[in-house]
């Protein structure tokens, strides 16, 4: 029994909880992931004018996101995410 009970003690070491994941890379560290337009109609606002864009619901967009998971990007082309992120000293990831 023994061997089990650490088998899972180290299981559980390998998923790292929410503020672990957080905290991993800093803030340095971006997760992109697709998300359909419709998803995210709320933050489809034009930062210089305040007015909604107009795309259709079944596009696809790449949202990028810190550690913690607050959403600090939506982009229309993942090289462009990606590229973005790195401009800015951050390290992008891709999350599914």
């Amino acid at each position: 029994m023994a061997n089990i009970k650490e088998a899972n003690r180290t299981a559980d070491k390998l998923v790292p909880t929410a503020r672990e994941l957080a905290e991993l890379g800093g803030k340095k560290l971006v997760y992109i992931r697709t998300v359909l337009a419709c998803e995210v109609l709320d933050d489809l606002v034009d930062d210089d004018t305040g007015a909604m864009i107009d795309i259709p619901g079944d596009t696809t967009l790449y949202s990028v996101h810190s550690g913690d998971g607050q959403r600090i990007a939506l982009v229309g082309d993942r090289a462009l995410a990606f590229a973005a992120a790195r401009q800015h000293e951050m390290n992008p990831v891709s999350v599914h």
